[in-house]
């Protein structure tokens, strides 16, 4: 009988679960590494659209999220002052993209991934260093990776380890990384206005707010603005310098600024990988998530494109088969990086500081929003729609040897919870 393969995991954050958890059910033995002393997500929220739920199907998660869906009503797009650029239809979205999207906080899903895998499969507190590639045309030079425990070696190493990887860095160390996308993001969560409010983005000169609520009634707001790197508040205020920016926009904006604690604005500057890696895989380590293709948040596909990567990637890593990680990398290079270079241009459109310009994209989109909701969703068409390669989940054959190796039937290991 055959020796399971084995697969080391860095990075504990939400790609890095999803994968974690897809080849597992795919047969590997994994492990999953995370430098942090907990499972604990930076951001506030996540938005899944239909594509990344399809994804997490496979895993036999996207019917447990689709439950989750908070919003029914309409929503759209507004200036500043509360007027209408554009109106959303959510019914017709789903219609086109054969379901809605999906707003949750990043430590429910995060809980529900880890939730599926085995308790001993996930280690906190590992800061993991990638020691040798290995080489997947010779069985005795498996990939090697360094932890505070002692190094693990894997028929596969997979770099989930962000925008800042690591494994990125020692796969293409010619690469030039990241670069500063030129503008800052905030991110706050208050609890229920206890209020009606449209569910809206806003657009104002060189800076955007956008209010979603959760399904428990929670408000999840974040914004952006263009601003120098590394600028932020006098004193440390974030929640002072939202104020002052945007602080006279429509109602809920000022109510949600004032249920905001100070401490608890997330701040971060925007980075992205602008020249696209040469690969996505070297040796046996393969990249996915921020760590492979880290993109502007402005089609909100960043987390999205995650899952994607890891379902795609179980797919090309079947355990009875040769590890076909080039196949990975041409599934994914191409689709990652025209998504990638969108959200920029998209960034470039709706962040603009240039009156005459702000006036003539505000004229366009009130022009194609007469059209009709469906023109203004085309821009999400080839992404939204994305469905998986393979088409039955993996959950069900991943429970039977659960329950086999038991030796009698137990139930599930969730350990999930909801925000």
């Amino acid at each position: 009988m055959s020796r399971q393969p084995r697969a080391v995991v860095v990075g504990g954050g939400i790609g890095g679960l999803t994968a974690g958890l897809a080849l597992q059910l795919r047969g590997w033995q994994v492990t999953v590494l995370e430098r942090a002393g907990e499972l604990k997500p930076v951001g506030a929220g996540i938005s899944l659209a239909p594509n990344a739920q399809r994804a997490l199907d496979v895993v036999g998660l996207g019917d447990e999220i689709r439950s989750l869906e908070a919003w029914e009503g309409d929503g759209g797009l507004l200036t500043p002052k509360g007027r209408w650029l554009s109106r959303a239809d959510p019914k017709l979205a789903a219609e086109r993209f054969g379901g809605s999207i999906v707003l949750l906080h990043r430590a429910t899903l995060v809980d529900k991934l880890a939730g599926r895998l085995p308790a001993d499969a996930v280690r906190t507190a590992s800061d993991a260093r990638l020691l040798d590639p290995g080489d997947p045309d010779d069985p005795a030079r498996p990939a090697r990776v360094g932890t505070p425990e002692g190094d693990l070696e894997a028929e596969l190493v997979v770099g989930a380890d962000g925008i800042n990887s690591a494994v990125r860095g020692a796969l293409f160390p010619e690469h030039p990384g990241t670069e500063y996308t030129g503008f800052t993001t905030w991110r706050v969560l208050v609890p229920p206005l206890g209020r009606p409010f449209t569910q809206h983005e806003t657009w104002g000169p060189g800076m955007i707010w956008g209010t979603h609520p959760f399904a428990d009634g929670t408000v999840y707001a974040y914004a952006a603005a263009m601003a120098p790197a590394g600028q932020r508040a006098p004193g440390g205020d974030e929640r002072a310098e939202l104020r002052r920016l945007y602080g006279s926009w429509h109602d809920p904006i000022p109510a949600i600024l004032d249920a905001v604690e100070p401490d608890q604005v997330l701040r971060h500057d925007v980075h992205q990988i602008a020249e696209p890696l040469p690969a996505f895989h070297r040796g046996r380590v393969v990249l996915l998530g921020d760590a492979a293709h880290a993109m502007a948040p402005t089609l909100g596909q960043g987390g999205n494109q995650a899952i994607e990567d890891a379902v795609v990637l179980a797919h090309h890593a079947a355990p009875d088969a040769p590890l076909d990680l080039p196949g990975y990398t041409a599934a994914r290079l191409p689709r990652t990086t025209a998504i990638a270079r969108k959200a920029m241009t998209v960034s470039r459109v709706n962040l603009t500081a240039n009156r005459p310009l702000i006036a003539l994209r505000n004229t366009a989109i009130r022009a194609v929003g007469a059209l009709g909701p469906a023109f203004l969703l085309r821009g999400m068409d080839g992404i939204a729609d994305w469905r998986p390669p393979q088409r039955e989940p993996y959950a069900a054959p991943y429970a039977a040897r659960t329950q086999a190796r038991a030796g009698t039937a137990r139930p599930s290991q969730d350990r999930s919870t909801q925000t």
